[in-house]
C-alpha cells in the first residue's frame, strides 16, 4: 500500500484546511485509516482515525469539534477537514493504514505510512 498525503499549507489561526490521503491498492476499503501529526521536538500523536465503513471514528481530545475525518472508498481517499485551526495545530500530518481495520490510537498499530504534509498555523 502506498499513501500520498496532500493539502497542507500556511493558514492563519481560525482558518481551515482539508488534507487528503490517496491510497493505492484494491483493498483500501477494508482498512482503517488514521491521521497523525508530529510537531518539532514532540512525539507523533494520533489526531483521528476511521474504520473501513466510516461508521466508527476516533478523535484526540485536542481536535474534537474542530476536525472531521471522512473517507471515500470509491476514490481510495481519506480526508481530514480541519476548522478553527490554532497555532498549536502546527505539525507535519501523516496518514496511515491499519490493515486489521482497527480504530486505535497507537502509531505502532499502523502498517503503512504516507510521507507527511506540513500544516503551519500562524497567530
Amino acid at each position: 500500500v502506498q499513501l500520498q498525503a496532500c493539502g497542507g499549507g500556511l493558514v492563519q489561526a481560525g482558518g481551515s484546511l482539508r488534507l487528503s490521503c490517496a491510497a493505492s491498492g484494491r483493498t483500501f476499503s477494508s482498512y482503517a485509516m488514521g491521521w497523525f501529526r508530529q510537531a518539532p521536538g514532540k512525539e507523533r500523536e494520533i489526531v483521528a482515525a476511521i474504520n473501513w465503513s466510516g461508521g466508527e471514528t476516533y478523535y484526540a481530545d485536542s481536535v474534537k469539534g474542530r476536525f472531521t475525518i471522512s473517507r471515500d472508498n470509491a476514490k481510495n481517499t481519506v480526508y481530514l477537514q480541519m476548522n478553527s485551526l490554532k497555532p498549536e495545530d502546527t505539525a507535519v500530518y501523516f496518514c496511515a493504514v491499519n490493515a486489521r481495520n482497527r480504530v486505535v490510537r497507537g502509531s505502532g498499530a499502523y502498517d503503512y505510512w504516507g510521507q507527511g504534509t506540513l500544516v503551519t498555523v500562524s497567530s
